[in-house]
């Protein structure tokens, strides 16, 4: 066995992965991802990139088995399951440019709106890139959830707005026939008295001879 296949052993222990149990598919894909871990070493933007990749191979790794192979906790791992390269690339940008500063002011809300309308695939990393380049302010990604609820720029805001509403006429009409109508009272017709000088008994016409 060679030093390389010992250290490899020991990555896989470490991580809590029987060597023996390991498929040929298997353990083909995880002594590729330890060459990229022994050659590119074990920085946050490698580290990221490896995770995302174990992630996302349909290698039958468990997250919390990927967590220990890369040295990250379970729940930042289980984060990362739905995260697209572009999202993972952008925020491993985003991490090691350091901590985020800068205040987001009231007029940055028209700028802001217009590019999100016309940018309508783009994450809230792509919006504060758009931020950094237009007015040169690095702010967190919690500080932009934040003002684009303020202003009604998220997207909760934005998909309730799209949503058909009824207009006023076709409210007006709906609440009126859910209305229950009054019964209508019926008016009582008073008895007639009889006319003068009639018998009040049935008349009977006589036999005529």
């Amino acid at each position: 066995m060679t030093a390389m296949d010992g250290d490899f052993t020991q990555w896989l222990s470490r991580a809590q992965i029987a060597e023996d149990r390991l498929t040929a598919e298997r353990r083909g894909v995880l002594q590729a991802a330890f060459a990229f871990r022994q050659r590119c070493g074990q920085d946050y933007y490698s580290s990221r990139v490896l995770s995302h990749f174990l992630l996302h191979c349909d290698a039958g790794l468990k997250v919390a088995q990927i967590a220990r192979l890369v040295g990250i906790s379970r729940p930042t791992a289980s984060r990362q399951q739905g995260v697209s390269s572009k999202e993972a690339i952008q925020a491993a940008h985003h991490r090691m440019a350091g901590r985020p500063h800068g205040k987001l002011l009231p007029r940055y809300a028209g700028p802001i709106a217009e590019f999100i309308l016309t940018h309508l695939d783009a994450t809230r990393y792509d919006i504060i890139e758009f931020i950094q380049r237009t007015w040169s302010v690095h702010v967190s990604t919690v500080a932009l959830h934040h003002f684009c609820k303020k202003f009604g720029l998220d997207r909760g805001t934005r998909a309730e707005a799209k949503a058909p509403k009824p207009s006023a006429d076709r409210a007006a009409v709906d609440g009126a026939a859910a209305e229950p109508r009054p019964i209508e009272a019926v008016p009582s017709v008073a008895a007639s008295p009889p006319p003068p000088f009639s018998r009040r008994g049935p008349s009977t016409r006589a036999r005529s001879s």
